[in-house]
Protein backbone atom coordinates (compact mmCIF):
# COMPACT_ATOMS: atom_id res chain seq x y z
CA UNK A 1 0.00 0.00 0.00
CA UNK A 2 1.37 3.43 -0.97
CA UNK A 3 2.02 6.23 1.51
CA UNK A 4 -0.87 8.23 0.02
CA UNK A 5 -3.32 5.37 0.51
CA UNK A 6 -2.20 4.89 4.13
CA UNK A 7 -2.80 8.58 4.89
CA UNK A 8 -6.25 8.46 3.26
CA UNK A 9 -7.17 5.34 5.24
CA UNK A 10 -6.11 6.93 8.55
CA UNK A 11 -8.09 10.10 7.76
CA UNK A 12 -11.20 8.09 6.92
CA UNK A 13 -10.88 6.02 10.13
CA UNK A 14 -10.51 9.17 12.24
CA UNK A 15 -13.51 10.73 10.54
CA UNK A 16 -15.57 7.60 11.21
CA UNK A 17 -14.57 7.55 14.88
CA UNK A 18 -15.35 11.26 15.24
CA UNK A 19 -18.76 10.81 13.65
CA UNK A 20 -19.49 7.90 15.98
CA UNK A 21 -18.41 9.89 19.06
CA UNK A 22 -20.64 12.81 18.06
CA UNK A 23 -23.70 10.67 17.49
CA UNK A 24 -26.44 11.36 20.00
CA UNK A 25 -27.29 8.38 22.20
CA UNK A 26 -30.05 7.61 24.67
CA UNK A 27 -29.35 9.49 27.87
CA UNK A 28 -29.46 7.53 31.12
CA UNK A 29 -30.90 9.38 34.09
CA UNK A 30 -31.56 12.61 32.12
CA UNK A 31 -32.90 14.54 35.13
CA UNK A 32 -30.52 13.30 37.81
CA UNK A 33 -28.47 16.53 37.85
CA UNK A 34 -31.56 18.69 38.49
CA UNK A 35 -31.93 17.50 42.08
CA UNK A 36 -31.25 20.34 44.56
CA UNK A 37 -29.38 17.95 46.85
CA UNK A 38 -28.37 14.31 46.72
CA UNK A 39 -26.16 11.82 48.55
CA UNK A 40 -23.78 9.01 47.68
CA UNK A 41 -20.99 6.79 48.87
CA UNK A 42 -17.34 6.61 47.85
CA UNK A 43 -14.49 4.11 47.89
CA UNK A 44 -10.98 4.42 46.56
CA UNK A 45 -7.28 4.31 47.21
CA UNK A 46 -4.77 6.90 48.34
CA UNK A 47 -1.03 7.41 48.05
CA UNK A 48 0.52 9.21 51.03
CA UNK A 49 3.79 11.14 51.15
CA UNK A 50 5.42 13.85 53.27
CA UNK A 51 7.93 16.51 52.24
CA UNK A 52 10.55 17.42 54.86
CA UNK A 53 12.74 20.45 55.46
CA UNK A 54 15.89 19.14 57.17
CA UNK A 55 17.76 21.11 59.84
CA UNK A 56 21.26 20.29 58.57
CA UNK A 57 24.26 20.03 60.94
CA UNK A 58 23.26 19.72 64.60
CA UNK A 59 25.24 19.44 67.80
CA UNK A 60 24.71 16.11 69.57
CA UNK A 61 25.38 15.84 73.32
CA UNK A 62 26.32 12.33 74.44
CA UNK A 63 25.55 10.79 77.84
CA UNK A 64 29.13 11.46 79.07
CA UNK A 65 28.73 15.18 78.32
CA UNK A 66 30.86 15.29 75.17
CA UNK A 67 29.50 16.83 72.01
CA UNK A 68 29.96 16.31 68.30
CA UNK A 69 28.39 17.63 65.12
CA UNK A 70 26.23 15.34 63.00
CA UNK A 71 24.14 15.83 59.87
CA UNK A 72 21.07 13.63 59.43
CA UNK A 73 18.65 13.90 56.52
CA UNK A 74 15.14 12.45 56.49
CA UNK A 75 12.98 11.55 53.51
CA UNK A 76 9.82 9.62 52.75
CA UNK A 77 11.48 7.34 50.22
CA UNK A 78 8.39 5.95 48.51
CA UNK A 79 4.68 6.50 47.92
CA UNK A 80 2.58 4.19 50.07
CA UNK A 81 -0.80 2.88 48.92
CA UNK A 82 -3.80 2.99 51.26
CA UNK A 83 -7.58 2.63 51.28
CA UNK A 84 -10.28 5.32 51.44
CA UNK A 85 -14.01 5.11 52.22
CA UNK A 86 -16.66 7.75 52.89
CA UNK A 87 -19.99 9.38 52.10
CA UNK A 88 -21.02 12.33 49.93
CA UNK A 89 -23.50 15.19 50.16
CA UNK A 90 -23.88 17.29 46.99
CA UNK A 91 -25.69 20.66 46.84
CA UNK A 92 -26.63 22.05 43.41
CA UNK A 93 -25.75 25.76 43.15
CA UNK A 94 -26.32 26.27 39.42
CA UNK A 95 -26.27 24.40 36.15
CA UNK A 96 -22.49 23.99 36.26
CA UNK A 97 -21.59 24.48 39.94
CA UNK A 98 -22.05 22.16 42.92
CA UNK A 99 -20.89 22.33 46.53
CA UNK A 100 -19.76 18.96 47.84
CA UNK A 101 -19.07 17.71 51.36
CA UNK A 102 -17.53 14.24 51.54
CA UNK A 103 -16.42 12.99 54.99
CA UNK A 104 -13.81 10.32 54.33
CA UNK A 105 -11.51 7.99 56.24
CA UNK A 106 -8.06 7.47 54.70
CA UNK A 107 -6.08 4.44 55.86
CA UNK A 108 -2.42 4.47 54.86
CA UNK A 109 1.20 4.75 55.92
CA UNK A 110 4.43 6.65 55.37
CA UNK A 111 7.87 5.03 55.18
CA UNK A 112 10.58 7.34 56.55
CA UNK A 113 14.31 6.92 56.00
CA UNK A 114 16.95 8.70 58.12
CA UNK A 115 20.53 8.84 56.76
CA UNK A 116 23.55 10.19 58.63
CA UNK A 117 25.95 12.09 56.35
CA UNK A 118 28.71 12.11 58.99
CA UNK A 119 28.54 8.57 60.44
CA UNK A 120 29.22 5.52 58.27
CA UNK A 121 29.28 1.78 58.78
CA UNK A 122 32.24 -0.53 58.21
CA UNK A 123 31.60 -0.51 54.46
CA UNK A 124 31.57 3.29 54.29
CA UNK A 125 27.82 3.63 53.75
CA UNK A 126 25.75 6.22 55.69
CA UNK A 127 24.19 4.95 58.91
CA UNK A 128 20.45 4.51 58.41
CA UNK A 129 17.31 4.30 60.53
CA UNK A 130 13.75 3.60 59.37
CA UNK A 131 10.27 4.38 60.61
CA UNK A 132 7.00 2.94 59.32
CA UNK A 133 4.39 5.53 60.25
CA UNK A 134 0.81 4.25 60.13
CA UNK A 135 -1.72 6.99 59.39
CA UNK A 136 -5.50 7.06 59.67
CA UNK A 137 -7.12 10.37 58.73
CA UNK A 138 -10.67 11.60 59.03
CA UNK A 139 -11.06 14.17 56.25
CA UNK A 140 -13.87 16.72 56.06
CA UNK A 141 -13.43 18.26 52.59
CA UNK A 142 -15.56 21.05 51.13
CA UNK A 143 -15.17 21.27 47.34
CA UNK A 144 -16.59 23.34 44.53
CA UNK A 145 -17.32 21.19 41.47
CA UNK A 146 -17.40 22.88 38.06
CA UNK A 147 -18.94 20.62 35.41
CA UNK A 148 -18.89 20.93 31.64
CA UNK A 149 -21.94 20.40 29.45
CA UNK A 150 -23.22 16.84 29.46
CA UNK A 151 -22.67 14.90 26.23
CA UNK A 152 -24.55 11.64 25.94
CA UNK A 153 -23.68 9.82 29.17
CA UNK A 154 -20.45 11.65 30.02
CA UNK A 155 -19.78 14.89 31.84
CA UNK A 156 -16.20 15.90 32.80
CA UNK A 157 -15.52 18.28 35.67
CA UNK A 158 -12.83 19.85 37.85
CA UNK A 159 -12.89 20.51 41.61
CA UNK A 160 -11.07 22.65 44.15
CA UNK A 161 -11.47 23.08 47.88
CA UNK A 162 -10.05 22.71 51.38
CA UNK A 163 -10.01 19.70 53.65
CA UNK A 164 -9.50 19.79 57.44
CA UNK A 165 -8.10 16.44 58.58
CA UNK A 166 -7.94 14.74 61.95
CA UNK A 167 -5.03 12.35 62.48
CA UNK A 168 -6.03 9.31 64.55
CA UNK A 169 -2.50 7.86 64.67
CA UNK A 170 -1.26 6.70 68.06
CA UNK A 171 1.10 8.99 69.97
CA UNK A 172 3.59 6.13 70.40
CA UNK A 173 5.63 6.98 67.30
CA UNK A 174 9.35 6.26 67.33
CA UNK A 175 11.15 9.21 65.71
CA UNK A 176 8.63 11.49 64.00
CA UNK A 177 5.18 12.32 65.33
CA UNK A 178 2.53 14.26 63.38
CA UNK A 179 0.04 16.70 64.86
CA UNK A 180 -3.52 15.66 65.54
CA UNK A 181 -4.97 18.11 63.02
CA UNK A 182 -3.98 19.39 59.61
CA UNK A 183 -5.43 21.49 56.78
CA UNK A 184 -5.12 20.49 53.11
CA UNK A 185 -5.85 22.29 49.86
CA UNK A 186 -7.03 19.96 47.10
CA UNK A 187 -7.69 20.05 43.37
CA UNK A 188 -9.04 17.28 41.22
CA UNK A 189 -10.64 16.20 37.98
CA UNK A 190 -13.15 13.53 37.11
CA UNK A 191 -16.01 12.51 34.88
CA UNK A 192 -19.66 11.70 35.60
CA UNK A 193 -20.63 8.42 33.95
CA UNK A 194 -24.40 8.05 33.63
CA UNK A 195 -25.35 4.39 33.89
CA UNK A 196 -28.88 2.96 33.60
CA UNK A 197 -29.47 2.69 37.37
CA UNK A 198 -26.96 5.04 39.00
CA UNK A 199 -24.14 7.50 38.32
CA UNK A 200 -20.52 6.33 38.63
CA UNK A 201 -17.86 9.02 39.07
CA UNK A 202 -14.13 8.27 38.91
CA UNK A 203 -12.06 11.16 40.28
CA UNK A 204 -8.36 11.86 40.73
CA UNK A 205 -7.53 14.38 43.45
CA UNK A 206 -4.27 15.96 44.64
CA UNK A 207 -4.02 17.13 48.28
CA UNK A 208 -1.26 19.24 49.85
CA UNK A 209 -0.91 20.35 53.47
CA UNK A 210 -0.96 24.10 54.10
CA UNK A 211 0.93 24.01 57.39
CA UNK A 212 3.72 22.25 59.23
CA UNK A 213 2.41 18.83 60.26
CA UNK A 214 5.23 17.93 62.70
CA UNK A 215 4.66 17.64 66.44
CA UNK A 216 7.78 19.46 67.69
CA UNK A 217 7.10 18.52 71.32
CA UNK A 218 7.64 14.85 70.51
CA UNK A 219 11.43 15.07 71.06
CA UNK A 220 10.91 16.01 74.71
CA UNK A 221 8.60 13.01 75.21
CA UNK A 222 11.18 10.44 74.07
CA UNK A 223 12.68 8.48 76.95
CA UNK A 224 15.64 7.32 74.85
CA UNK A 225 17.89 10.35 74.32
CA UNK A 226 19.66 8.60 71.43
CA UNK A 227 16.49 8.89 69.34
CA UNK A 228 16.21 12.67 69.67
CA UNK A 229 18.87 13.37 67.06
CA UNK A 230 16.54 11.85 64.44
CA UNK A 231 13.52 13.79 65.66
CA UNK A 232 15.45 17.07 65.81
CA UNK A 233 16.93 16.54 62.33
CA UNK A 234 13.67 17.71 60.71
CA UNK A 235 12.55 21.35 60.82
CA UNK A 236 9.20 21.08 59.04
CA UNK A 237 7.05 18.52 57.29
CA UNK A 238 4.21 18.99 54.79
CA UNK A 239 1.96 16.02 54.03
CA UNK A 240 0.83 15.18 50.50
CA UNK A 241 -1.74 12.75 49.19
CA UNK A 242 -3.03 11.53 45.83
CA UNK A 243 -6.53 10.05 46.00
CA UNK A 244 -8.28 7.98 43.33
CA UNK A 245 -11.97 7.85 44.25
CA UNK A 246 -15.06 6.17 42.83
CA UNK A 247 -18.35 7.84 43.76
CA UNK A 248 -21.70 6.04 43.51
CA UNK A 249 -24.68 8.39 43.32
Amino acid sequence: MSKHNIIVTIVLMCAALTATAQTRKIQHKPYIDLRPMHFGILVGMNMQDIEFENVGPQTITLEDGTTHEETIVCDDDRWNAGFSVGVLADLRLSKHLNLRFSPTMHFGAKHLMFRSLTETDQEGRPMEARQDMKNTYIALPFDIKFSAERWNNYRPYITAGISPMLNLTSKNQEYIQLKRSDLFVEVGLGCDLYLPFFKLIPELKFCYSLRDALDHDHANELQDANLRKYTNAVAKGYSKMIVLTFYFE
